[in-house]
Order: C-alpha cells, then sequence, then structure tokens
C-alpha cells in the first residue's frame, strides 16, 4: 500500500487475462462454425446468427432448440474457505450459482430452458464421504431447476484425482430449451436506435470475478470474515447466490413483452452490452444501487470504474433491449418475478459504444472482442 491507499489490484493481476483467453474462443467459434454442415444429414440447419452469443441455436421446423455448457468457476473455493472457517456449508448455494450460469446464458436467444444435466468433477473419491456438503449440493441442484422450471436429467460425477486438486469439486451444468413459438428468438435481428435498456438487477458478485475477489481476500485483515457490512463477512457476502433470470424472461412472455436482444453480465462486466455486432451506441442515464460486496471490492482493490464496470456486473446481472413502449411493462414483469429492474438507458444511432454517462465512461466497439 502506497502513501495514497492501495494499490489497484486488477483482473488481470489475479490470473485472468481475457486478451489472452479472447482469442482462442474466437479461434474455436470459426472452426465450431465449419461444423454445421454435419446438420444436414439430419435435414436441419443451424441459426448462423446465434455463433458468438450465449446459447447455439439450431432450427428443427416447428421451433427452435438452444443449448448451452457453462461451469462455476472458481466460487467453490470460497464455499470450502467459508465452510472450514464457520462449519457452514454453502454448496447449496453453489448449485444454484452453477444453473444460473447455464440458464440465464440460455434464456438470452428467448428459449425456455427444458432439461439440466450435471457435471460434478472431484479431486478423488474421498470428497463424496461428507454426506452434509453432498447432501447440500444435491438439495441447491433440485431447488434451482425447481425455480427455473427445468427438469434435472442427470449427469456426471467423475473422480479426477491428478487432474482436479483433493478435495476439491469443478461443478458445470448444461442446459437445453425450446424457442417456441419462433417468434421469441432474440438474436438481435430487430434490435436499433429507440430501444430501451431495461437492466435486471444482481445479488452480488454472482459467478464471474471470483479470481479477483479471492485474490483480494489476502489484502483483508480478518480475511474471509472481514465485515462488509455489519453482521455480514466477505466470504457470506460472496456466496449470495446468483439470480435466476428465466422466471424473469418467462414472465415477460406472458406479459406480450417483446425483446429485441438480451444480455447475461457476466464475464467481461457491462462490456457485454456490446455483445451485439451491430454498430449501436448505448447510453445509459442511470446505474443501478451497487451491492455492498461490489462496492467493498472497488474500495478496497482500488479499482476505478472503468476497470470496475468492465470486469464486474455492479448490480446489473442481465441486461433486455426491448422497444420504448414495453419498457414500464417488463419493469414490471421483472418486478412481479422477485426481480429488481429499471429503465436505464437506450439505444441510439452512432457508433458502436456504451456511454455510462453517470460515470462519465466510455467503451468503445474494440472493448469486447468475442467473435
Amino acid at each position: 500500500m502506497d502513501a495514497d491507499g492501495p494499490t489497484p489490484l486488477t483482473y488481470e493481476q489475479a490470473g485472468v487475462d481475457y486478451a489472452r483467453i479472447d482469442p482462442l474462443k474466437v479461434a474455436a467459434q470459426r472452426a465450431a462454425a465449419a461444423t454445421a454442415s454435419q446438420l444436414a444429414a439430419h435435414g436441419l440447419h443451424e441459426v448462423e446468427a446465434s455463433r458468438g452469443e450465449s446459447a447455439y441455436v439450431v432450427d428443427l421446423g416447428p421451433f427452435y432448440l438452444a443449448s448451452i455448457v457453462e461451469c462455476l468457476g472458481s466460487k467453490a473455493l470460497v464455499a470450502d474457505e467459508m465452510h472450514r472457517l464457520t462449519g457452514r456449508s454453502y454448496y447449496d448455494a453453489i448449485a444454484q450459482d452453477t444453473i444460473a450460469m447455464a440458464a440465464n446464458d440460455l434464456v438470452t436467444v428467448g428459449a425456455t430452458p427444458l432439461v439440466v444435466q450435471a457435471y460434478w468433477a472431484a479431486g478423488g473419491s474421498q470428497w463424496f464421504d461428507d454426506p452434509e456438503r453432498a447432501q447440500a449440493l444435491v438439495r441447491g441442484w433440485q431447488a434451482a431447476c425447481e425455480r427455473c422450471g427445468v427438469a434435472w436429467g442427470g449427469g456426471e460425477t467423475p473422480a479426477l484425482a491428478g487432474i482436479v486438486e483433493p478435495g476439491r469439486i469443478d461443478l458445470a451444468a448444461s442446459c437445453v430449451g425450446l424457442v417456441n413459438p419462433k417468434s421469441r428468438l432474440t438474436l438481435g435481428d430487430a434490435l436499433g436506435p429507440g430501444d430501451a435498456i431495461v437492466l435486471l438487477g444482481s445479488s452480488g458478485i454472482h459467478a464471474n470475478g471470483l479470481s479477483l475477489a479471492r485474490k483480494l481476500v489476502e489484502r483483508l485483515p480478518g480475511g474471509w470474515l472481514t465485515e462488509v457490512e455489519p453482521g455480514l463477512s466477505y466470504g457470506a457476502a460472496l456466496l449470495a447466490p446468483t439470480l435466476l433470470y428465466p422466471p424473469v424472461t418467462e414472465a415477460l412472455h406472458r406479459a406480450g413483452v417483446r425483446v429485441h436482444y438480451s444480455v447475461n453480465v457476466t464475464g467481461h462486466g457491462w462490456r457485454k452490452l456490446l455483445r451485439h455486432p451491430s454498430a449501436h451506441t448505448y447510453r445509459i442515464h442511470m446505474v443501478p444501487p451497487v451491492p455492498a460486496v461490489l462496492g467493498f471490492i472497488q474500495r478496497h482493490a482500488a479499482l476505478d470504474d472503468e476497470e470496475a464496470y468492465g470486469t464486474l456486473n455492479m448490480g446489473a446481472g442481465f441486461a433486455l433491449f426491448v422497444p420504448a413502449g414495453d419498457a414500464a411493462r417488463a419493469v414490471q414483469a421483472a418486478h412481479d418475478a422477485g426481480v429488481p429492474a429499471w429503465i436505464a438507458g437506450a439505444v441510439e444511432a452512432g457508433p458502436k459504444q456504451l456511454v455510462i454517462e453517470p460515470l462519465g465512461l466510455t467503451f468503445g466497439g474494440d472493448a469486447l472482442a468475442l467473435r
């Protein structure tokens, strides 16, 4: 720490450098796109515009099929540390996080999630000897499936000694759903100037930015038990489960709200609002309240707004782009589903950029390279 305060701690310093990771993603997408012709043997074809989106879409004729696979990441390490310190298992919460990582991505294309599959890879068979932890994982997984209205189809529980560290587990989920009727498909074809930007609230860090959050604990006087606010430790605050957005997207459909595009605000933070390849200016005129744990991270890691909003969700876990006339109904539908929401901005004609006016912050079109 220098005389002016703590030295900034960036996501890259915590071990995650998207400038290195994203080129592989782009290369993989291009190779994957070359395999789309394999569908023709079954009389099917892909929806090409879904390439580079959060879920992949195949045209089955009467409806579309959407699919996604996602992993939890390193949040399980926080749960393990808090169990060591408090004796409480948080595996019910991180089960919901894992479901959310997949289901929240799937609904961005307008799909209704149908089936979830589990992938629980442990560092050895002994991981399964703790019945409290194992049952918390099962209980939380089932509860999250029920909240999303999906069936839990099955899964895989390998013991991967030598690949996964002893005593650890890697959690992942795949999710399949239907876009039915086909008019629910939301790949941004109708996205354009005049659309309102509706932001859905987050419960905290969700499951992104945990590498940075875990690195920060080294600076905290009380470690994981440092208070974020009275009665709430840093570790417990990080483990607030990710909000599930499928109930909101289903409520939007029932309310007749037209969604032109949507984004799950995960890795890359608010830069994800630039995900669609078209050239538009996304102008934000209000920002949601920042959850206590994210404000705490920003202060103690000495992150400026560009780093914080370019890495973390900062209170906005999901973004909807809807016709201005539907924005108020979208907010109400989200509230009715138990999720806070705000009409936060609008899409304008202009160069591809995200302008967050209250913060005096602009991300150019080159701030996100996922295609």
